[in-house]
C-alpha cells in the first residue's frame, strides 16, 4: 500500500515556482491560435499522453477553434521516482484508426525523448494525414535520442518539475503552476 503524505510534507517539497499559472494560460492561448492557423478549419485528433498531459490537453482542447476529437495513450518511463527507468512501456493505446486524421500529440514534458520518439514512430506507421507533437515543457539538455517537438511552450533546465499534471509518485498534479521539486 502506498504511503500518504501530510499537507505540510506536500508543501515542503515545492522548492520554487518556475512557471506561473498566468504564464501557462498565455502560452496555451497562443498555441491554440497557432494550431487553428496550421489546420485552417480541418478537423484534428488531439492525443494526450497520460497521465501527465491530461491537464495540458484539456486546456489545449478548449483553446482551439478547429473541430477536434480527443484520444488517449499511456506510456510509462518514470516509476515512482525522479529518474527515468530508461524503458518506455505503452500501457494503453489509442482506440481509433488514425489514418483519416491530422494528429496532434499533446505531451507534458520531453526529457530524454525516448517516450515520444517511440510513440511518434508507432503513430507514423499508422499513416495519419499529418502528425505534430506539442509539449508543455522541453528539457533538451537531457535528450538521449534525436527528437524535437513541433512546438514547445517552455524550455526548462534540468530540474525535476511538478504541477499542472506533472507528478512525483502521483502527487502534485493538482498544482496550477509548474514548480521545482525539492529533492532530499
Amino acid at each position: 500500500m502506498k504511503e500518504t503524505i501530510s499537507v505540510e510534507e506536500f508543501k515542503n517539497k515545492i522548492k520554487r515556482v518556475l512557471i506561473t499559472e498566468e504564464e501557462i494560460a498565455e502560452a496555451v492561448a497562443k498555441l491554440g491560435k497557432d494550431i487553428d492557423a496550421i489546420y485552417d478549419g480541418r478537423p484534428i485528433l488531439l492525443v494526450s499522453i497520460l497521465k501527465g498531459a491530461f491537464v495540458f490537453m484539456a486546456d489545449v482542447c478548449r483553446a482551439v477553434n478547429v473541430p477536434c476529437e480527443i484520444g488517449f495513450m499511456c506510456a510509462k518511463s518514470y516509476y515512482d521516482g525522479t529518474e527515468s527507468a530508461g524503458v518506455v512501456k505503452i500501457t494503453m493505446d489509442i482506440d481509433k484508426d488514425i489514418s483519416k486524421y491530422h494528429v496532434v500529440v499533446v505531451e507534458d514534458i520531453i526529457d530524454t525523448g525516448r517516450t515520444l520518439n517511440d510513440i511518434v514512430k508507432m503513430l507514423k506507421a499508422r499513416n495519419p494525414l499529418s502528425l505534430r507533437v506539442v509539449t508543455l515543457l522541453d528539457k533538451p539538455s537531457r535528450r538521449l535520442v534525436d527528437f524535437k517537438p513541433d512546438a514547445a511552450l517552455f524550455t526548462i533546465p534540468d530540474h525535476f518539475v511538478i504541477g499542472y499534471g506533472l507528478d512525483c509518485a502521483e502527487y502534485y498534479r493538482n498544482l496550477p503552476y509548474i514548480a521545482e521539486f525539492k529533492e532530499e
